[in-house]
């Protein structure tokens, strides 16, 4: 896995909004993978930064500008178990 820290980042979404927010989250080179999802939250994102401030940063600064973003929940990950079907070595 690549230097940095990576990011799953739930996003509450204005439903008219959906798709220009979409669009705003595609064009951030930090953004690795982009889903809309069913059930609590309407995106989910996966990025990577090179640290916990590089991420701060990127979210106050620039994705919760983005106009139709109610609200966003972060998990940070900690470990890779299993990536892209593999397992990660130790």
């Amino acid at each position: 896995m690549p230097a940095g820290i990576g990011v799953f980042l739930n996003v509450f979404v204005e439903s008219k909004e959906l798709e220009t927010v979409a669009r705003a989250l595609q064009k951030l080179p930090e953004v690795t993978d982009l889903y809309e999802v069913t059930g609590e939250y309407d995106l989910v994102v996966l990025l990577r930064t090179e640290s916990i401030s590089a991420f701060r940063e990127l979210l106050k600064n620039r994705i919760l500008k983005i106009s139709g973003i109610r609200s966003t929940v972060t998990a940070v990950v900690i470990h890779t178990h299993k990536s892209e079907g593999r397992l990660v070595a130790e």
